[in-house]
């Protein structure tokens, strides 16, 4: 454990709690959340900054929901940021520092035996729980979702697909229906929303309320949109980069996708009671718009770590654009509050309901921090690191590169850094 990562654990506090919530007055709500992979900040038509992609069905969600423009996943790569949603911790404090991987020596993670998973705290409440889609959190026992509280899986263990279609990595298969080995046809994104949809309706004849991870692989590369979708956006983008073209036919094929889902939801009379949760993993990766900050996946600059998201509750939650910082790693308690579900071991995440209930609420009054560690000739087995308290943020973007600071408030762009003779400011309001 490095000397930040002691430091990030007494300065986070303790967070044990109970938390009475909104559902013990109400029926249970179900929870779906949705996680992408590798969505830039600006690559939905709602946030206002790409103008050649077209995303109706999330922008729904998001404008008829709570739409944050100040979130953060807690990492710029994928399998910290899953950790950290799922255990409401640091992703380092949980055993998940980096990527885990197919080939052990270029793995940067292993996820802690001791570490609590939000769906166990669920089914401590009656909940039924479920992921479909990408785990990316072990391949093999004992770190697997149905060792790890879910009670069903139907998805994929690895890191990422070589190809949408045969749904490979390195030659192996991991998708699984629970622990079963299978071979599903057709593109990963509608077969994951298939799945989605099936579990669904299965719940529905049920009394117990659900919570349910959809993890999309989109649009994570390889840039393989079906091509009925590809050439949709050719035809209206003449001169588009065929990279840019192939990344915006499969965000909005994924679009199209979670439109089906909310469909479905719709005509079985079930969106009164479920909360959707979107967000994106990290930042986007080459070709993708990640809005007027500085950066990409991979890097601490605002584009890596930077993501759009919102919470969805129909009649429950009203419309409304908030700047309020939150994080990936705020969805635990947030939906332990809201679902009324107890736990008493410490996490790092604050509940963000009553942003969601449209009260006034401080996020920002929390020093928080980012780290990845990686191998290869950038990283060499070291970590690079942000953090922030307030408008105020430190990072080394690789673990060879100087320190930068900024001033958000100032700079958002990250352009130029402050005198490291300031950082005195920072020190003074950490905790």
């Amino acid at each position: 454990m490095t000397n930040l990562t002691k430091k990030m654990i007494s300065l986070t506090g303790v967070t044990a709690c109970m938390l009475p919530g909104v559902a013990q007055a109400q029926q249970k709500p179900n929870i779906i959340c949705i996680l992408v992979d590798d969505l830039g900040y600006g690559d939905l038509s709602c946030q206002g900054y790409a103008q050649d992609v077209r995303t109706p069905h999330i922008d729904k969600l998001l404008n008829e929901g709570v739409r944050f423009t100040n979130f953060y996943a807690n990492s710029n790569v994928s399998s910290p940021s899953r950790a950290a949603l799922l255990t409401g911790r640091y992703p380092d404090c949980v055993g998940v520092p980096g990527v885990i991987r197919t080939h052990p020596e270029d793995s940067w993670g292993y996820l802690s035996e001791q570490a609590v998973l939000l769906p166990t705290v669920l089914k401590n409440n009656g909940y039924t729980t479920a992921i479909v889609g990408k785990w990316h959190l072990g391949l093999q026992s004992p770190n697997t979702p149905t060792e790890r509280g879910f009670d069903y899986f139907h998805g994929f263990l690895g890191d990422m697909m070589d190809d949408y279609y045969t749904h490979l990595r390195w030659g192996n298969n991991y998708m699984r229906k629970n622990e079963a080995i299978i071979q599903p046809e057709g593109h990963a994104t509608e077969v994951f929303t298939d799945w989605a949809i099936e579990y669904i309706r299965e719940q529905q004849q049920k009394q117990d309320p659900y919570f349910l991870y959809l993890a999309y692989n989109a649009p994570h590369t390889p840039l393989q949109p079906p091509t009925e979708w590809l050439e949709k956006v050719q035809s209206r983008g003449k001169g588009i980069h065929e990279r840019r073209a192939k990344l915006v036919a499969l965000i909005e094929h994924m679009d199209s996708e979670i439109g089906r889902l909310y469909e479905m939801l719709e005509k079985t009379n079930q969106l009164e009671n479920t909360v959707i949760i979107f967000a994106s993993d990290n930042g986007g990766d080459t070709h993708a718009n990640n809005g007027p900050v500085r950066g990409q996946k991979g890097e601490m600059f605002e584009g890596g770590i930077r993501v759009a998201a919102g919470v969805y509750w129909k009649g429950n939650f009203k419309p409304a654009v908030t700047d309020n910082f939150a994080m990936l790693s705020d969805i635990f308690p947030t939906v332990c509050e809201l679902t009324g579900s107890a736990y008493s071991h410490e996490i790092d995440g604050i509940s963000i309901l009553p942003t969601l209930q449209g009260k006034s609420q401080i996020t920002d009054d929390r020093t928080v921090f980012w780290v990845r560690r990686e191998g290869g000739y950038r990283f060499g087995g070291k970590a690079n690191y942000a953090a922030r308290y307030k408008s105020t943020k430190i990072l080394q973007n690789t673990p060879f590169d100087p320190l930068l600071y900024f001033n958000l408030e100032h700079d958002p762009n990250e352009s130029y850094s402050l005198p490291l003779e300031s950082t005195d400011t920072f020190k003074k309001s950490v905790p």
